[in-house]
């Protein structure tokens, strides 16, 4: 399957790390999702993918998301 990204932040970490942040849509069918993806920078700053997660781009989703990821982050 073909995905075209429409928009994407990085979150840097441990030096050569990062999660990327993107909505994205399918092609052809053109359904929009959200999707995180874990990689590294190669030592000639490429980006190298390892595991990713898409969800829906429903905002009662990401809301509730949003609330649980604070929620275990919280001491």
């Amino acid at each position: 399957m073909e995905y075209e990204t429409i928009k994407s932040e990085d979150i840097e970490y441990r030096g050569n790390k990062f999660l990327e942040v993107s909505r994205k849509k399918a092609l052809p069918d053109g359904n929009i999702f959200l999707n995180i993806s874990k990689g590294y920078y190669t030592p000639e700053g490429d980006k190298r993918y390892q595991k990713g997660v898409g969800f829906p781009a429903d905002d009662d989703f990401v809301k509730d998301l949003i609330n649980k990821i604070k929620a275990v982050a919280e001491d």
